[in-house]
């Protein structure tokens, strides 16, 4: 019987693992050391109580909502030796049309607080309904409501009128 569980949990992780890569991507603002770490312990949290989270209705969600939940509590206890920086590291060229557009983005997004970041990638890149993502993040309705409408009028404001000439084919 362990055997068919670990099988299970060994597909569901496998199918999984790209699609909460992107999203600790998008929490992290393009940090991708941490996203994967964030992946990682994610992953291990769910091995632990597979038994559990194999029987839940959805246990992409209950993945997503650890991934987020992991993120927050990584950014609470980061160390204040860490520091934050302004700018990218040097980058290589990519062919990709998009990359000034996800480089700003990224930029924009890491500006946010790290419990707007979570309220706008559960929201718009995850398409998660307000009470998903009020669960998500331990929240009530009313205040991911408040953190979307902030977050999304500070990113305006940080993107400003030069994300037109980003957005155009």
């Amino acid at each position: 019987m362990r055997q068919v569980r670990a099988d299970e949990y060994a597909e569901f992780a496998a199918a999984r693992a790209g699609h909460l890569y992107r999203s600790a991507c998008l929490l992290t603002a393009g940090d991708t050391h941490l996203a994967e770490d964030l992946v990682q312990e994610t992953l291990g949290r769910l091995y632990v109580r597979w038994g559990r989270v194999s029987r839940v209705d959805n246990p992409a969600g209950y993945a997503q909502t650890v991934l987020t939940r992991t993120f927050l509590a990584h950014q609470r206890r980061r160390s204040s030796r860490e520091r934050a920086v302004d700018a990218f590291p040097d980058v290589p060229d990519g062919a990709g049309t998009d990359t000034p557009l996800r480089l700003t983005l990224l930029q924009a997004l890491r500006r946010l607080p790290a419990k707007d970041r979570a309220v706008v990638v559960l929201r718009y890149w995850e398409d998660r309904s307000i009470e998903e993502t009020a669960g998500a993040v331990n929240a009530s309705s009313a205040a991911v409501r408040t953190r979307c409408s902030r977050a999304l009028g500070r990113l305006r404001e940080l993107l400003g009128e030069d994300i037109d000439e980003y957005a155009r084919p």
